[in-house]
């Protein structure tokens, strides 16, 4: 075409669209050059990027390994209670990234949103670790102090969720296109490398370390806070070497506009003389351009998928509740190491590394060999499937737990114990109502009958009877000691660590000595009486009242291998597809809405863990057919859907949308010189 003809006039349709609802584009932010690294392509600014992350997913992902235990052991909360609270904080961290992105978009731009809500994010975990210190006030005010601690962290780390990847994008140049993908790898790395150290080093902060004669959570969180600080005067400091682009508008505003405006149109306009539109989003035609109408197509399109999702994140989120739980009644001596049971997540994110290559570079390859047309969302369902069979194995695994663990008393039950510390054998009976016999037996001297049954949560729990006539103190630590009065006093319980205890401290008024208290185990729950009895002073009779675990935590290993397999093939594949699927223009609103389903899936685990009132063996069983369901729904829409192709996306637009008649703003055609 001859681009110096004469000037033409032709009719041109324009769309009466409000100013305030499409900003002007501002304008593009300066393309300084970046410093380097060592002479490559790569800027030097995206260290910063890259260390940040690194320091808050550790910060996240170990505040959160020994969450639940805390919950359950320092605040005192029921199983269901610490399960809900901990999928209520999970679901709040993926709903504030929505939060994050409008205000990164719309006003303060990445680099602010990323500062401010970083300091916010500081904040929560100083109040956190604060709520975790026993001599600083009693249980409500550490409720109080942990629930505000956490409600900040959760609108810090999901305010800059979205903002931190994007921000290091933005500092490659249009034609660094490769190096650019290449940083992205590096920075996904960085987070299973913060979630992997961070998720084993923590727990051993917690249980390895005492705090004022307990397991240290003000530790464990502070760790942690610690990090976030790091991460936030590492971001800091390369300001001056930063490409910072100003706010661009938020398009997921925009979307959400043109839908509602969509709607509430086609409801204005039911009349039978109106003529009906090919797709109901066309009904925004008066007031948004065609372009953003046809990419909220395609967007919709790839959201309707998204509806079953949630359950598959209401599985794989169990990992640090449900699983953490059941992990407390298994024993975690493997021989060479022994394991806390907050310290099985870190199975997730290391074999997460592992599967990722060993997926694409050999499993996927292999079925193509054999020439199955393996679709993304035929991963998904596989992903879905595994999924499934992970909490299928968790359920067996429960159900052993329970076949090696003592019978519990029913509602109209009791078990009783009588213990026998008298030098010569004691004859017991218990009358009934009716003066009938109930029980009838002759204890012998240190011989306990019908033991007393109630679980210790996967703790070893012990307690003293002192037989002296004097009080005595014993030391369980370096700061904690608990004291026994004299002449049959019984000490309360104390939760110790599993180890061996062959010379534990002990003092009365008049000397000092030690006791060897043996291996204390897994779950198991002891009786010391402490007597006079032989030459070498005084000395421990021991009682395991409640058996220590015996099912080894290295069962849980089947079930973490599948979750992460089909963690792999579903969110991995399902990001990817999903935004193969969806116009560039509405990237970040597919993220939000990919954020929002984890979200909404702990969700549904909060509720199953409030309503339910089922065994824990068949809540797991509850949620794999549930998923199993879901899979199937999923397969059926997938089957259905046909991929379009990103030039399809924008080739559409380029139809004209029927003009429109009768009450309705109508279509204006003005001459407009070329």
């Amino acid at each position: 075409m001859n681009l110096f003809q004469k000037n033409e006039f032709k009719e041109t349709p324009f769309l009466p669209v409000s100013p305030e609802e499409v900003p002007p584009r501002p304008p593009s932010f300066p393309k300084k050059p970046s410093p380097k690294i060592c002479g490559s392509n790569y800027p030097l600014s995206i260290v910063f990027i890259v260390v940040n992350e690194f320091c808050e997913r550790f910060s996240y992902y170990g505040m959160k390994a020994v969450l639940t235990l805390y919950f359950l052991y320092f605040l005192h909360w029921s199983e269901d209670t610490s399960t809900s609270v901990y999928h209520a904080f999970s679901s709040l961290c993926y709903f504030t990234p929505i939060l994050g992105a409008a205000i990164a978009d719309s006003w303060l731009g990445k680099f602010k949103t990323i500062i401010y809500l970083s300091l916010v994010y500081v904040l929560g975990h100083v109040i956190k670790s604060m709520g975790a210190l026993p001599i600083l006030g009693g249980q409500m005010l550490h409720t109080v102090l942990s629930m505000v601690g956490l409600s900040l962290i959760a609108l810090g780390t999901g305010g800059i969720k979205p903002c931190v990847a994007a921000f290091g994008g933005d500092q490659f140049e249009e034609k660094l296109a490769e190096e650019r993908t290449r940083y992205f790898s590096v920075f996904y790395l960085s987070i299973n490398a913060g979630s992997l150290i961070s998720t084993f080093v923590t727990p051993m902060l917690r249980g390895d370390v005492q705090c004022f004669g307990k397991d240290c959570y003000a530790l464990a969180f502070g760790v942690p806070g610690l990090l976030m600080v790091i991460a936030l005067v590492v971001f800091a400091m390369g300001s001056k070497i930063y490409r910072k682009p100003p706010p661009e508008g938020n398009i997921v505003t925009q979307v959400v506009k043109c839908i509602w405006f969509a709607i509430s149109n086609r409801f204005k306009n039911r009349s039978a003389d109106i003529p009906k539109r090919e797709h109901w989003l066309d009904w925004a035609a008066e007031k948004y351009p065609r372009q953003l109408i046809m990419d909220v197509k395609a967007l919709t399109r790839v959201l309707f998928l998204y509806i079953p999702l949630p359950m598959f994140w209401a599985l794989l989120d169990q990992q640090g509740s449900r699983w953490t739980l059941q992990a407390t009644r298994m024993n975690g001596n493997l021989g060479f190491f022994v394991l806390q049971p907050d310290q099985m997540q870190v199975l997730n994110p290391f074999l997460v590394l592992i599967f990722i290559p060993l997926f694409d570079l050999v499993i996927y390859r292999l079925v193509s060999k054999c020439g199955i047309n393996f679709t993304s969302l035929r991963k998904m369902a596989v992903g879905m499937i595994l999924a499934c069979l992970a909490f299928a194995v968790a359920a067996t695994v429960e159900i052993k737990i329970n076949e090696m663990a003592p019978p519990q008393p029913d509602s109209q039950e009791i078990f009783l114990q009588v213990l026998n510390l008298a030098d010569n054998e004691v004859e017991v009976t218990v009358l009934g109502d009716e003066n009938n016999s109930l029980l009838a037996e002759s204890i012998k001297s240190f011989q306990v009958k019908d033991e007393e049954n109630k679980t210790t949560n996967g703790m070893t729990a012990m307690r003293f009877v002192n037989t002296l006539h004097e009080e005595i103190n014993i030391s369980l630590g370096t700061d904690s000691s608990l004291g026994v009065e004299e002449d049959y006093g019984v000490s309360a319980y104390r939760t110790v660590q599993r180890g061996e205890y062959p010379a534990v401290p002990c003092r009365t008024k008049n000397e000092d000595f030690s006791l060897n208290l043996g291996l204390l185990d897994f779950g198991a729950a002891y009786l010391f009486v402490i007597t006079n009895s032989t030459s070498q002073g005084p000395q421990a009779w021991k009682m395991e009242y409640i058996p220590a675990n015996k099912m080894s935590i290295a069962w849980q290993l089947p079930q973490y291998a599948l979750v992460t397999a089909g963690e792999v093939m579903f969110s991995v594949t399902g990001l990817e597809f999903s935004y193969s699927q969806a116009p560039s223009s509405m990237k970040s609103v597919l993220q939000a809405a990919w954020l929002l389903t984890v979200a909404v899936g702990n969700i549904i685990v909060l509720i199953v863990a409030q309503f339910s009132s089922l065994v824990q063996w068949a809540e797991f069983i509850l949620f794999s057919c549930l998923l199993l369901v879901v899979c199937l729904i999923f397969s059926i829409m997938g089957h259905y859907y046909v991929p379009i192709k990103p030039e399809d996306i924008q080739g559409s637009a380029d139809k004209q949308i029927p003009k429109i008649q009768g009450n309705m703003i109508n279509l204006e055609t003005k001459k407009t010189k070329l």
